[in-house]
């Protein structure tokens, strides 16, 4: 049987508009796939078409907590990735409806047109997890492989890029905060992973590189603590700030009120997730499935975070380093 041509294959890509998402489009498109994006808003999408030739991406209307909508964006479809995932919870967008039920209704769409699908989850998805999200991320993993059993699945550490919601964040609180909080003592372990490494992991799983009914664990070539990865963030925006370790009862107790604000800084919910490692298994290592046994060489932070976290030194200190 002749495989079929990137230019023949489309591509559905639900919540493609997003940190991740735009990354993993601009992988599909370069590798000429025709991509369907399949997102809440897409009159917001427009900022995409760039990434292609013209004609090569388009979106449509899709919300995963409505069935119909996901099966309509998988029609003619030969491959699903579902991207779509939320930090925090509000109104209707819970993590049981947005991530496992939502995910379910993707891999039932696969089944159903005969696509594969490609599913990204989380390290640290757990069942047992005292934490809703790691669980919601852990159940809808054993729904998605129930309703399409060849699915690939992908489970990042915490992603960086230049919109990415961690380095920014911290760094941004560094700006106007003269502390910045170790929570748990800053012990736990995190194993960032490039956003473009990422995506092109994804996009290998498109091509066929990877296994069927297989779950990959991505990480960066560093395992730094969380205390580590503050310390770097002062370093890369060259300011001081005091690190005061917060013992996981008071940061709860703090994120009972911080969970309200409209962009949270911290839920109880995430503290709960700081109390596990975040990092590459052992049993992935030595399995391959992981980016390096996709032949994939991680970039590190190193190399990347500085070059948009410069907007957060101090003026004066930025002005002088270019002159």
């Amino acid at each position: 049987m002749t495989a079929r041509s990137p230019y023949d294959t489309l591509v559905t890509v639900y919540g493609g508009s997003g940190f991740l998402g735009r990354h993993v489009v601009r992988a599909l498109a370069k590798r000429n796939y025709r991509i369907r994006v399949a997102v809440r808003r897409p009159e917001l999408a427009g900022f995409l078409q760039p990434l292609g030739r013209v004609g090569q991406i388009h979106a449509v209307q899709t919300n995963l907590r409505h069935a119909p909508s996901v099966e309509t964006a998988a029609r003619d479809a030969q491959v699903l990735i579902n991207l779509v995932g939320i930090l925090f919870e509000r109104g209707r967008q819970r993590f049981d409806a947005v991530h496992t039920y939502g995910a379910e209704q993707v891999a039932l769409a696969a089944n159903a047109h005969g696509a594969r699908m490609v599913h990204v989850s989380a390290i640290g998805a757990d069942t047992n997890s005292p934490s809703v999200y790691a669980r919601s991320k852990a159940n809808a993993e054993q729904l998605v492989l129930a309703a399409q059993p060849s699915t690939t699945i992908m489970r990042p550490s915490i992603v960086f890029g230049p919109e990415d919601n961690f380095f920014n964040r911290f760094a941004a609180l560094a700006r106007i905060s003269p502390v910045l909080p170790l929570i748990g003592g800053g012990l736990t372990r995190f194993q960032p992973v490039f956003v473009g490494d990422v995506a092109a992991a994804i996009a290998d799983a498109v091509d066929g590189k990877t296994r069927p009914a297989t779950t990959y664990e991505l990480g960066g070539p560093d395992v730094k603590t969380f205390k580590e990865l503050m310390q770097f963030v002062l370093r890369t925006i060259e300011r001081k700030r005091l690190l005061v370790s917060l013992p996981f009862f008071m940061a709860r107790a703090q994120a009972m009120f911080l969970q309200y604000l409209p962009k949270p800084l911290l839920t109880p919910d995430q503290v709960e997730l700081l109390r596990s490692d975040n990092i590459v298994s052992e049993a992935a290592k030595s399995a391959g499935r992981t980016l390096q046994g996709l032949g994939i060489e991680p970039e590190p932070m190193e190399a990347v975070v500085p070059s948009y976290l410069w907007r957060f030194r101090k003026t004066g200190q930025f002005r002088k380093r270019l002159t």
